[in-house]
């Protein structure tokens, strides 16, 4: 019961790795505010519910800043304080070499998985000073190092290098800041798909490279479990990781990024 009694907020929380940190951290008695623009986020919480947790469902766009102040001050408001925040919105929306790329993806690519992150941050830390402590984990990618998503490897560079200089702006005012670096994961079909566009087989090709990517570079050859990432997440959420900030943790079979 790692999180007993304390009060989580997660982002991108309907699905992913999202949902299965929100399940996971219900399981330690965590009171669960849980944000996301797909609806079924009332689904999981409405289950977490019935199971006889705490949670309740934010429907919010965290690309954009007032949609995340209002969806983290709601959560504030709710609960009286927010001790965890984990920014978990992001993933690459298109792969192809970066010369196929348009400027207009190449601008949503950034939106999605710099701009969320960067909001949420933004939203919480009032909250945090007030409260004298807290805990942000960000979730990055091993992707900073990848083929065929240079527009989403800078943005999760920029989510690592917003962990480690937050974790040196506010270490001395009790609030732990760090990311995990997700390799590839299997999950689930989304729910929601990034795009709806029909892939091309070339497309297809693009695709299937950056697969074959992520395999080598894992020292074991593989795709993690959603349950291998909530673990590292949760991990850096709890107390055990109280002499732990700054840090961007591989979580990666190896593979370093």
């Amino acid at each position: 019961m790692r999180f007993q009694d304390k009060v989580m907020v997660i982002t991108g929380a309907a699905q992913g790795i999202g949902r299965q940190v929100a399940e996971q951290a219900a399981r330690e008695g965590a009171r669960l505010a849980l944000i996301d623009r797909a609806r079924y986020v009332h689904e999981l919480a409405a289950a977490l519910c019935e199971q006889g947790n705490e949670a309740i469902a934010i429907e919010a766009d965290l690309e954009q800043w007032e949609s995340t102040r209002q969806a983290v001050a709601s959560a504030q408001a709710h609960f009286g304080r927010v001790d965890i925040l984990v920014n978990n919105v992001g993933g690459t929306i298109w792969a192809r070499p970066y010369a196929e790329y348009q400027p207009e993806q190449i601008e949503a690519e950034i939106r999605r998985s710099l701009f969320p992150t960067l909001w949420g941050c933004r939203a919480v830390l009032p909250f945090m000073l007030l409260q004298g402590k807290g805990v942000i984990v960000n979730v990055s990618s091993v992707a900073t190092r990848g083929v065929n998503r240079v527009p989403y490897s800078a943005a999760k560079g920029g989510v690592n290098a917003l962990t480690q200089s937050l974790a040196l702006e506010y270490s001395e005012s009790g609030i732990r800041i760090n990311a995990t670096a997700p390799g590839g994961t299997d999950a689930p079909q989304r729910l929601t798909p990034r795009n709806n566009e029909t892939p091309s087989e070339l497309e297809k090709l693009w695709y299937q490279q950056v697969v074959d990517q992520t395999t080598d570079s894992s020292l074991m050859h593989r795709y993690g479990t959603l349950v291998e990432q909530a673990n590292a997440i949760l991990f850096l959420a709890s107390d055990e990781a109280s002499y732990i900030t700054g840090t961007i943790l591989p979580v990666a079979g190896g593979d370093l990024g």
